[in-house]
């Protein structure tokens, strides 16, 4: 009877213990799966979802990481009912807004406004490392394809569509983020502003060893913090743990979070966010650097 109640106890207690476990969206290519000719596209697309829609309460629609295989495209299409980010991380491509193409350097990101068409060709012999995220609008609507690879497109320079370069020289210093430790480095790429959905805004930031940003809280928003490069710790909810590079951690409404860097190099990564309410955001500061967890 007593080793029963012990049996018993031990797997309400790991049960519970893995309920409460911190979500994290791992990049995985052996995960990846083959999309040949992806909305009307040449070539093969190859990816998997870093993390599902049902882990979100704001409009996040899907967060989606992969790899555009070499001469292949995504081809140009619109969403009537979302507004997407777009992300390269390790080599040129064509971007292309509605009908217009430029070359982009990477690494960099793109902003496809609600209901404007766009694709992204990888004119290189090498694959590229990309992430798209999209949030929906109230009013959600299908894709339409357009029947365009955009493999022969007339490029253009400079772009005429909004992106920009994820260069870290544009970084400023940021002293105590959220009460954290040291000085961090960030700009916010996009703002509330740039979007007619809910998009809150994404932000680029270097955190050097011994820095953090500090344990907070957002009521009115939701975050995905995305590691570009290097690890640190992360702490979600009182829970800490070890991140890498290509991780994807969700802070969901009215949860506490922070990183800290405790390693000997730089920590590169963006945060991007959706609001409850368009345009309302908010944070309330927890007055922890983290440094000691």
């Amino acid at each position: 009877m007593r080793f029963t109640t012990i049996f018993i106890l031990l797997i309400v207690l790991t049960s519970a213990a893995y309920a409460q476990a911190p979500v994290v969206g791992h990049n995985d290519p052996s995960q990846y799966r083959d999309a040949a000719g992806a909305h009307d596209g040449a070539g093969t697309l190859s990816y998997f979802t870093l993390l599902g829609r049902d882990l979100f309460e704001t409009n996040v629609a899907f967060f989606h990481r992969g790899i555009l295989q070499p001469r292949s495209s995504i081809g140009e299409h619109n969403h009537r009912g979302s507004e997407e980010i777009y992300f390269i991380f390790d080599g040129p491509a064509e971007f292309t807004v509605n009908g217009q193409t430029a070359l982009l350097p990477a690494p960099a990101t793109v902003l496809v406004p609600l209901k404007e068409s766009h694709g992204v060709y990888n004119n290189s012999d090498k694959p590229l490392e990309w992430m798209n995220i999209a949030v929906s609008s109230d009013e959600r609507g299908p894709s339409v394809n357009y029947g365009e690879d955009l493999t022969n497109q007339r490029v253009t320079s400079p772009a005429p569509f909004a992106w920009s370069s994820l260069d870290k020289t544009l970084l400023i210093d940021r002293p105590a983020a959220h009460q954290g430790k040291g000085t961090v480095l960030s700009r916010r790429v996009w703002g509330v502003d740039s979007f007619k959905t809910k998009w809150a805004f994404v932000d680029h930031l270097v955190l050097p060893p011994d820095t953090s940003i500090g344990y907070h809280i957002h009521e009115g928003i939701e975050e995905v913090y995305y590691i570009m490069d290097g690890t640190g710790k992360m702490t979600v909810d009182d829970q800490t743990f070890v991140v890498n590079k290509g991780d994807a951690i969700p802070n969901k409404l009215g949860g506490s979070h922070g990183l800290y860097n405790h390693s000997s190099a730089d920590i590169e990564i963006v945060v991007v966010a959706c609001a409850m309410e368009k345009g309302v955001v908010d944070a309330t500061d927890l007055g922890d650097d983290l440094s000691g967890r």
